[in-house]
């Protein structure tokens, strides 16, 4: 065991921002196969603050106790992304070195609320393109992730119409960005102080979500994305083309097995975590044709006020905690 220490963040038990504890750890030690990463950043996601509060879809409660903690998370570290700069690898690892700048994500397996973590060398961990800096590197894969894979599903093709329902989050930015790079044309509805946030990201059209109701329109789509659970399958479905695709990216338990109308259906399901997905997202980023989009930023001791933040359902982009200081130069 290492005798260094490092501090962590722990969730002990179910509750508000204020249940969060800053703890002292020792810094693990990586084995056969693994890479120790010092976190320069990392982000607080919807997906947090809905665990640390046991805030879960409708119908999961007990389903999602049985998965996650009774009581509290049985990973009390929460924080599923990362970018930092590799400290140490274990034993056998050739493809990373000490001082490489990285992005990682940990997913389900959380823990990256911490000044260490540790990843395996082959899993869901690239080198971080130079022209991200560490606080939009920490907040690419979360939504990314979930956005890439959601759209492979629904394979989405030049030309489709695509709206975004809470297109200004870490999931929505990402997916609008990564359709309209696909070829679609992109609605997206948010709220009024995001109109010019997300027409910055290359949004076609934008709609307020106060003052327009789409499902009381005529104009349909080839797909709508629900990113935040703002409708359901059964309101959305008249609104789609034949064939049309129903992205139920925070389905509640009845919209896990909503039943095909006809020719259109509905995604649901947890998005996949594949390492090659990371490595996309990094590519597109390296070329300038994915942004991440950082909204507040947070000092590591204030990371239950951006908890705080994330759980208001007015988070802009990522809310970035930074956990130390980015190497010189």
């Amino acid at each position: 065991m290492s005798s260094r220490s490092m501090r962590v963040w722990t969730c002990p038990h179910y509750g508000g921002p204020e249940v969060l504890a800053l703890e002292n750890r020792p810094v693990p030690v990586p084995r056969a196969g693994e890479v120790l990463v010092r976190i320069v950043a990392t982000t607080v996601s919807s997906a947090d603050a809905r665990l640390r509060s046991c805030t879960l879809p409708r119908g999961f409660g007990l389903i999602g106790r049985a998965m996650f903690g009774f009581t509290g998370p049985r990973q009390p570290v929460l924080g599923t992304e990362l970018s930092g700069v590799v400290a140490a690898v274990g034993p056998g690892v050739a493809a990373w070195q000490p001082g490489a700048a990285v992005i990682g994500f940990t997913g389900g397996r959380l823990g990256c609320h911490a000044e260490y973590r540790i990843l395996p060398a082959n899993g869901a961990l690239v080198a971080k393109p130079p022209n991200l800096d560490f606080a939009e590197a920490a907040g690419l894969a979360f939504g990314g992730m979930a956005a890439l894979d959601f759209l492979r599903r629904a394979d989405l093709r030049t030309g489709e119409r695509v709206l975004v329902l809470g297109a200004a989050g870490a999931v929505g930015t990402a997916l609008l960005q990564l359709a309209r790079f696909r070829g679609a044309h992109v609605t997206a509805m948010v709220s009024a102080a995001n109109l010019d946030f997300v027409r910055a990201l290359g949004a076609d059209r934008v709609l307020d979500r106060a003052s327009t109701d789409f499902t009381a329109a005529a104009e349909t789509y080839d797909v709508i994305a629900d990113t935040v659970g703002a409708t359901t399958f059964a309101r959305a479905h008249p609104h789609l083309h034949e064939h049309g695709r129903y992205l139920a990216l925070a389905a509640d338990l009845p919209g896990m097995f909503a039943r095909p109308v006809g020719t259109k259906r509905s995604l649901a399901g947890a998005a996949s975590e594949r390492p090659e997905d990371l490595r996309e997202l990094a590519r597109l980023a390296a070329a300038g044709d994915l942004r991440v989009a950082v909204g507040r930023t947070f000092a590591f001791a204030e990371l239950p006020e951006a908890h705080a933040y994330v759980s208001t359902g007015r988070k802009r982009g990522c809310a970035v905690v930074h956990v130390s200081d980015p190497p010189a130069g």
